[in-house]
């Protein structure tokens, strides 16, 4: 067989492959964050829907629409999909706090009271977030490390208070810290007694109340 067909031959080997396996030329790191990403989105849907008792790695997989054995290449059990998933939902708690600092003076109320606003539609929209806050709940059914609860997002209303109460718009006395975690208790509060009695519709009327009771001056 001469070097042409050769060449034909193993063009031709290529084509099936990629009819049978899809694009063989895509990278496989790229194809595996997608996966991952797919398995991720599958996890998050189920533990927010079931808890992470009750959902098993069949029904991420079925979820995902992949096999058991592609969920387990990507995740060793499911500790550690609830452990990817929580880290996704601190990033994406973190993604809001940025969002209020980069659209507002963060020595003003009015930027605290934005991001509170913003919380309250991610906690109403965003799967991850349901399924973060739900696996907070199940942290004793869990038997993994996880990074304690709310900690950054209470840090930096913490922060914005304090610079608030430089600038002249809370009382010399006034405890930004105190204030912070007593805010977060109520935000935190409402959103889970929102979730078990209107599946969150209410949430941002309810954050609206929480905002006229504890900044009246916004």
């Amino acid at each position: 067989m001469d070097a042409m067909s050769n060449e034909r031959n193993d063009r031709r080997a290529r084509q099936r492959a990629a009819t049978t396996f899809g694009d063989t030329s895509q990278p496989k790191q790229e194809r595996a964050v997608r996966t991952r990403a797919t398995i991720l989105d599958a996890a998050a849907a189920a533990f927010a829907t079931d808890g992470f008792p009750q959902v098993t790695i069949k029904d991420i997989a079925d979820g995902a629409q992949m096999t058991k054995g592609a969920v387990y290449f990507h995740f060793p059990n499911k500790e550690a999909l609830a452990v990817a998933v929580l880290e996704e939902f601190y990033r994406r708690m973190e993604q809001t706090v940025d969002g209020a600092l980069e659209h507002g003076d963060p020595s003003s109320l009015a930027t605290f009271v934005d991001l509170l606003r913003r919380i309250a539609r991610v906690f109403r929209e965003d799967v991850y977030i349901h399924a973060g806050a739900r696996l907070q709940i199940e942290r004793p059914y869990i038997k993994a490390e996880l990074p304690a609860p709310y900690v950054g997002t209470l840090d930096a209303m913490t922060e914005i208070l304090d610079k608030c109460r430089t600038a002249g718009q809370l009382p010399e006395d006034a405890d930004p810290g105190a204030l912070a975690r007593t805010v977060g208790a109520a935000m935190f509060g409402a959103q889970h007694m929102s979730w078990v009695t209107n599946n969150r519709e209410d949430l941002v009327e309810r954050v609206e109340e929480i905002i006229d009771a504890f900044i009246p001056l916004h």
